[in-house]
């Protein structure tokens, strides 16, 4: 089989265990489990949470963290589906070094995408050891959203039947996306659709921030707040990144004033990303020239859809774990149908 093949076939493979890696760290935060394992990167010393279940002695080597099997092996799975994500971003990277003649993929991109990946591993050990610190589980979900982006990146860039069932260009290529408009027409719908990427970002981030502070649950009401438009809230203390290590962060440490806080700068946040994605999308489905955009234009306008959608029932069911891991999952395939907009107007 060609190298190329094999490249994009890994992508493909890293795109959609990257996704299932990133959904099930939200599964296993939300389950309380992200400290079901308290050493890293073993679970109690031992590679799997059986084995730390047979050995009593190395349980009591952390009085204060009894172990949970259930937690445990929800951690375990989740650390197994990142190492193995890890193993296939080493291979597209030596794959990428040994054929770098060919040209096949950009050895600095491929060095990046594994750089990523390295430091995510770093920023989950972190997570562990320094007991779910908001900083570095925002950073951890950050990482882990930046990995998902470049895979796919990556797969939509090499050659061959990609995403919408259209060929598109290695790198560089110019192909694909722009059709009868001019060059005025696809340098404005880049900017909208960068924009509504760079507003999905900081969005991502909010939520990160929002879930790390265990602030989602501040406003159990929808539209208002604690039956109100604005609620008592405190700023100073919301954002503070640096708190000291040696705290357990686990069910927050914030007040409800900060959570709120939080909280609405979160839906603020969700107003102007829809407004942004909304913005790009519809100029390009309305702009006759860029037909093959359009896919990736509904797409958007589709996991937007879903994703307030999503982010609505969950306030008003009261937080069932099913949709606020779906949440992080929609945040994930809106991520994704931006970047292949992005991509699409980005290419003529």
């Amino acid at each position: 089989m060609p190298v190329a093949r094999w490249i994009r076939r890994l992508a493909l493979a890293g795109v959609l265990l990257c996704f299932v890696v990133v959904v099930l760290g939200a599964y296993v935060r939300l389950n309380a489990a992200g400290l079901g394992c308290p050493d890293w990167p073993g679970c109690y010393g031992h590679v799997t949470p059986l084995g730390a279940a047979q050995n009593v002695a190395s349980q009591a080597a952390y009085p204060n963290r009894p172990l949970d099997v259930g937690k445990a092996w929800k951690e375990m799975i989740h650390r197994y589906a990142a190492s193995t994500l890890g193993l296939i971003i080493v291979v597209i990277a030596a794959l990428a070094i040994a054929h770098r003649r060919r040209k096949l993929l950009s050895v600095p991109y491929a060095v990046a995408l594994l750089a990523t990946v390295v430091v995510q591993g770093v920023l989950g050990m972190l997570t562990v050891t320094w007991q779910l610190k908001p900083l570095i589980v925002t950073l951890h979900l950050i990482f882990g959203m930046t990995t998902l982006g470049l895979l796919w990146w990556l797969w939509l860039s090499l050659p061959g039947k990609s995403w919408g069932g259209m060929a598109m260009a290695a790198p560089g290529g110019r192909i694909g996306g722009g059709g009868g408009a001019s060059a005025d027409t696809l340098r404005f719908a880049r900017q909208l659709a960068l924009l509504g990427l760079v507003a999905l970002g900081v969005q991502i981030v909010l939520g990160g921030w929002t879930s790390s502070n265990y602030a989602a649950v501040a406003c159990p009401d929808f539209p208002t707040c604690q039956n109100s438009w604005w609620p008592h809230t405190d700023y100073r203390n919301a954002f503070v990144l640096w708190r000291g290590l040696g705290i357990n962060y686990e069910g927050g440490v914030l007040d409800n004033p900060a959570r709120v806080a939080i909280h609405l700068t979160h839906r603020l946040g969700a107003v102007v990303a829809t407004l942004a994605l909304g913005l790009a999308s519809l100029f390009v489905i309305f702009r006759r020239t860029l037909p093959n955009a359009v896919p990736a234009a509904y797409a958007v306008l589709g996991a937007l859809a879903l994703q307030l959608t999503i982010g609505i029932s969950m306030v008003l069911k009261t937080f069932p774990l099913r949709l606020t891991t779906a949440h992080t999952a929609g945040a994930a395939l809106l991520l994704l149908a931006t970047l292949a907009l992005v991509r699409r107007v980005s290419t003529r």
